[in-house]
């Protein structure tokens, strides 16, 4: 059987994540259930940017105003008495969906460092903008009073928190890589290979990518809920820069572009940084310099090492029936 690690390590994380909440809570470590919760919510939100960023080449470096609005829409309906699930879910849905589509048509009106810039300068506004709202906290953010319950599936109970973003993660993750490979898809990774063959073509490019850019607003939203519901608080400072910063690092760290990218790259940065702050309190000293060689001798990131060990692999394959010919003649001749 050919092995291939680009699928066996992938694969391997899910089950062990979903195997993670059984083991912890028979040797009582239910901090991991935390730890890993979060992994995933970032791995959600990474790979949201993954389709604007990986599939669509749009650098945009505000992705963070969309986690911070899924967040407010949970605390802010959930201090005014609302604990309904299916509420926070459709104000998220509906707000990001909307800031989205109205960012995205004036940003997809440039290209390049206007783009990232622009989407920089929205997510900036938000951030201003709910620091300026003392009514909702303001610079001390809010706390989610009621957590999201869906039926009598509350997600402030931490073990149906946990399955809620691990399903919602696999299924992301699965919609992605259908999306990757679609004609959809093709149309998106085509144009950023060479955008002016593309509309030569017949195809209105502007169209494809907003709705991609929704779709990716949204999907970093429902991560921004989720978050909410995790921490049990939203903070503007969840709108800021540099966790936009951090997501794309996670991405690059991961695989720019790849279906398993996201989740490899956000539990690569913050399994290290988890670490690293175990080792010594002036941990980003140190931290800093190791993401950057990570970035710099990893082409790909982890799934482009992963893709080149199955090259290995495959070549050595190769070569193994070449070497065992002569000795099968010499065997004959014997």
């Amino acid at each position: 059987m050919k092995m291939s690690w680009s699928l066996v390590l992938p694969v391997t994380v899910f089950v062990a994540l979903a195997v993670l909440p059984f083991w912890a809570q028979a040797t009582k470590e239910t901090f991991y259930i935390s730890m890993a919760a979060r992994v995933i919510v970032y791995a959600i939100a990474c790979t949201a940017l993954n389709l604007a960023l990986g599939y669509g080449g749009l650098i945009s470096f505000g992705h963070a105003l969309f986690l911070g609005l899924g967040g407010y829409a949970v605390s802010i309906s959930a201090n005014a008495g609302f604990g309904s699930g299916f509420l926070h879910l459709g104000l998220t849905v509906a707000v990001c969906g909307l800031v989205a589509l109205i960012t995205g048509l004036i940003s997809l009106r440039t290209s390049g460092i206007a783009f990232i810039m622009i989407t920089l300068a929205f997510a900036q506004m938000g951030y201003f903008l709910f620091i300026s709202l003392k009514q909702y906290g303001g610079d001390d953010g809010l706390p989610v009073s009621v957590t999201s319950k869906f039926f009598g599936w509350d997600l402030g109970d931490p073990a149906k928190l946990y399955w809620t973003c691990l399903i919602f993660l696999v299924l992301v993750t699965w919609w992605a890589a259908r999306v990757r490979n679609s004609p959809f898809g093709m149309v998106l990774r085509g144009a950023e290979q060479n955008a002016r063959r593309v509309r030569a073509l017949g195809f209105s490019l502007l169209r494809y990518q907003i709705v991609l850019y929704v779709a990716s607003g949204v999907v970093c939203g429902i991560a921004g809920m989720l978050l909410a519901n995790l921490t049990a608080f939203t903070s503007p400072s969840n709108m800021s820069w540099h966790v936009s910063g951090e997501l794309i690092v996670m991405l690059v760290i991961g695989g720019v572009g790849s279906v398993f990218g996201p989740l490899l790259g956000a539990l690569t940065y913050l399994g290290f940084e988890e670490w690293a702050k175990g080792q010594t309190q002036h941990w980003m000293v140190f931290f800093g310099p190791a993401i950057v060689l990570i970035v710099l001798l990893g082409k790909g990131g982890v799934v482009g090492l992963l893709a080149r060990m199955d090259k290995v692999m495959e070549h050595r394959r190769k070569l193994a029936p070449a070497s065992a010919a002569p000795d099968a003649a010499e065997r004959s001749a014997a």
